[in-house]
């Protein structure tokens, strides 16, 4: 493909001077100024903050979902709301901030973007896979109310991990559902937002380009995603924790050599570190896939420079929107499919350490977690552009509402004042056999590639051993 920087040296240097940036790896940075009558002093029509805001005003949310002690406490609830549904000005960034080395340039969500909030943005339709009919911000605000009282986020008797529910589903309620079925759906339309006029009176960037941006801002990559291989992307996702030398990840993160890393262009968010999570093993190549198709589409949009698509064009970009799409799509299903293998492996455990009378605490806690990524991810692949019908039918009712606790009891609805109500359910052998189920569900559904914790092979020995319990179920 062309090269796309067409700037000059100054230009240059803030976007692509970095030894981690190899000659001719193209970088999501630099798009010319297309506008037409534009006057301004932008030299780059590149403008994705917001998102980038609502990528941290995420991570922080999660942070703090496990702060509580136990006891209402209704200071830390207005705190987590105002990261979620309030636009307040001098929101401190939580999370991620600097670690050791690896230094954070911002501190604070306004020095992003300002005036931006999580609820606006999240999934306006029905959540089937969860009890009383809530739409994705009620959902999110339930939770936040419940973790707000919770033990560090957990309520381990009923068996909710509230910040890993809260943020596993806004990865699919904000970030993918925003990207798929607003920026690369609706807004790919000729008559919406189109590329010969500016997004908005007075901005730099057109109605395409602009676009286009903000679904990238919403998958989380840096600029310089193709230099680098998914487990740097995984470790600079990781603050350089995961590795034995943090500098050399600080490095690789810090494109234009500041000494430290910039949210707006630098630094690895959720749905992207999944997709390098599933791909570092060498199975799959979601990351590149996407990120990829993302600078081709951009490309063709900056090379329109500043006139009308033509439906040919428009064409192509929807290709590579269906290319961002699928794959992002998988990435869900593979998180889905790993934590479901986490779950089996945990009720494993647990059954072990319970037939020798061991303290199962541990184990239970890892269970309650897992369970919170697996169902939390399930929900978030319900809020894309596609219709999952009979599969996300299915996948709900395999999960369920809650893990299955060791008196086989699992939530089966809330009440008006919003307490759990649960009832004897299943055997723990079926149950383990679900998530089983759930990975073949969702490979025979998305086709995967890394499948993580594939505990598919299983299948056929549990059944067996299940024996008149399984025949009762399916009765």
């Amino acid at each position: 493909m062309k090269l796309l920087v067409k700037l000059g040296a100054t230009a240059l240097s803030v976007s692509l001077l970095s030894s981690t940036v190899l000659a001719g790896e193209p970088v999501y940075s630099g798009f010319p100024v297309t506008v037409k009558g534009y006057e301004g002093d932008k030299k780059t029509s590149v403008a994705y903050t917001g998102q980038i805001a609502r990528q941290v005003l995420h991570d922080s949310l999660k942070k703090l979902a496990g702060k509580g002690n136990g006891q209402p406490n209704e200071e830390l609830k207005a705190q987590m709301m105002s990261y979620f549904e309030g636009k307040d000005a001098g929101r401190a960034i939580i999370a991620p901030k600097t670690k050791g080395d690896f230094i954070i340039a911002e501190t604070d969500v306004d020095s992003i973007s300002k005036k931006k909030n999580l609820a606006g943005k999240t999934y306006s339709g029905v959540v089937t896979g969860m009890p009383n009919g809530m739409t994705g911000a009620e959902l999110v605000t339930f939770w936040i109310d419940k973790a707000s009282s919770a033990n560090k986020g957990e309520d381990l008797k009923a068996g909710y991990n509230y910040p890993q529910l809260i943020s596993k589903f806004l990865m699919g309620a904000v970030m993918y559902n925003q990207a798929v079925d607003n920026y690369l759906d609706e807004k790919l339309s000729a008559d919406k937002k189109p590329n010969d006029k500016p997004y908005k009176d007075g901005a730099y960037y057109t109605g395409k380009e602009h676009a286009w941006d903000e679904a990238f801002g919403y998958f989380g990559a840096p600029a310089h995603t193709l230099s680098l291989s998914p487990k740097e992307v995984y470790g600079i996702a990781k603050l350089g924790s995961k590795s034995d030398d943090p500098v050399s990840v600080l490095k690789l993160a810090d494109a234009n050599g500041d000494g430290k890393v910039n949210m707006k262009s630098e630094m690895v968010f959720g749905p992207a570190y999944y997709a390098a999570g599933a791909d570092k093993g060498g199975k799959s190549n979601y990351l590149h896939t996407i990120t990829k198709a993302f600078i081709d589409g951009r490309q063709l949009i900056a090379d329109a420079n500043g006139e009308k698509l033509t439906d040919a064009q428009r064409d192509q970009l929807k290709k590579y929107a269906s290319v961002i799409e699928s794959n992002w799509e998988k990435v869900l299903a593979e998180a889905t499919f790993k934590y479901a293998g986490s779950v089996y492996k945990d009720m494993q455990k647990l059954q072990t350490i319970k037939e020798s009378g061991g303290d199962v605490t541990k184990a239970w806690k890892a269970y309650v977690k897992h369970w919170g990524e697996l169902k939390g991810f399930a929900l978030a692949l319900q809020t894309g552009r596609n219709n999952l019908a009979a599969t996300a039918t299915q996948l709900n009712r395999l999960i369920g509402y809650s893990p299955l606790t060791l008196n086989n009891e699992q939530v089966s609805d809330i009440s008006a004042n919003g307490d759990y109500l649960s009832g004897e359910t299943m055997e723990w052998g079926i149950y383990m056999l679900h998530m089983a189920r759930v990975q073949k569900l969702l490979d025979e559904t998305f086709g995967l590639k890394a499948k993580s914790n594939d505990v598919t092979g299983e299948m056929a020995a549990l059944t067996d051993s299940l024996g008149d319990a399984l025949s009762a179920e399916t009765d």
